[in-house]
């Protein structure tokens, strides 16, 4: 019994199963967007993120830098809403966007905005699962995987993780910006916010992420955890709770009756993971930094490492 039960919690698709047992699924968060998007248009316009400044191409600027999009690049829209900031990425930099996502409705609106934009050989829409976006997606090696809101949507954090893992090259980044669970600053804190998570993730078909098992798993893959950080735009530049206000009155959906004693639940943050330049397949036992040695400065090729 003892084995059997060590050997169910090494496999981390069972074991997430068990620890971030989800109230919904991937079908549940297409639905809500196929009932919601245009709610979502109309309060927070072509840029469906929460997080965000009242100029949004600020924030949207600021998210280029982040990623250091450059032309020629190939990249993947992981949770593209309805492409607004695919779009103005490939207008912006001249990068190739493969965009996908769950929700029939947010597709059918992606294509009409790409051919609008007339972006329909930079940006490439997909309807699917960004858990298995090879069942969409024939081409690999993309050189950036970005999350802007939308890992949160995830059931299981670990799969989404991987996923991209698959889809890129070797030195390419995943970049995700998210909320996830705030630590309680005073002990009666911890019910609130264990509360409020519960009802954000009900409502908006949400898995808010703890970062402590986000961290475990992108480090037990293998991933070179680059940065993680608040996103460093200037105080002023950023909207106020209004806009939230403003879906909650527009929709009803986790309205909040009082901001008094109201304890928020959630933090964001922004994660740069690179995948390696080797393969993990050799040179297991070694630091990457030990890796990339023997590679650049002893010309040793990935099977001799």
């Amino acid at each position: 019994m003892l084995k059997q039960l060590k050997d169910f919690f090494s496999n981390p698709t069972q074991a997430e199963v068990i620890k971030h047992k989800s109230t919904h699924t991937t079908t549940d968060v297409g639905d809500f967007y196929n009932q919601y998007t245009d709610k979502f248009l109309q309060v927070y316009g072509q840029v469906i993120q929460a997080f965000r400044t009242h100029d949004v191409t600020k924030l949207l600027d600021y998210q280029i830098e982040a990623m250091q999009l450059k032309a020629g690049m190939k990249v993947l829209d992981a949770g593209c809403g309805v492409c607004g900031p695919a779009i103005y990425f490939a207008q912006r930099t001249g990068v190739e966007i493969h965009a996908i996502t769950i929700s029939d409705e947010q597709y059918k609106q992606s294509v009409e905005n790409v051919k609008k934009a007339g972006l329909e050989n930079k940006v490439f829409v997909y309807h699917g699962d960004y858990h298995q976006p090879e069942s969409e997606i024939k081409k690999t090696d993309f050189d950036v995987v970005y999350f802007l809101e939308s890992f949160g949507h995830s059931p299981y954090h670990h799969k989404a993780i991987d996923a991209a893992w698959r889809m890129l090259k070797q030195g390419g980044l995943l970049y995700i910006k998210d909320l996830f669970r705030r630590e309680p600053l005073l002990p009666e804190h911890a019910e609130k916010i264990e509360r409020e998570i519960k009802k954000i993730n009900e409502a908006y078909r949400y898995n808010i992420a703890d970062m402590y098992d986000v961290m475990k798993h992108l480090r037990t893959k293998g991933w070179i955890i680059s940065k993680i950080k608040t996103i460093d735009l200037p105080l002023a530049d950023f909207e106020n709770l209004t806009i939230s206000n403003e879906f909650q009155e527009l929709t009803g959906i986790a309205k909040i009756e009082s901001w008094d004693d109201y304890v928020f639940p959630i933090d964001f943050f922004e994660l740069h993971c690179v995948k390696p330049l080797f393969s993990l397949e050799n040179g297991l036992d070694k630091y990457f930094l030990q890796n990339l040695m023997y590679i650049q400065v002893y010309g040793k090729k990935e099977k001799e490492l």
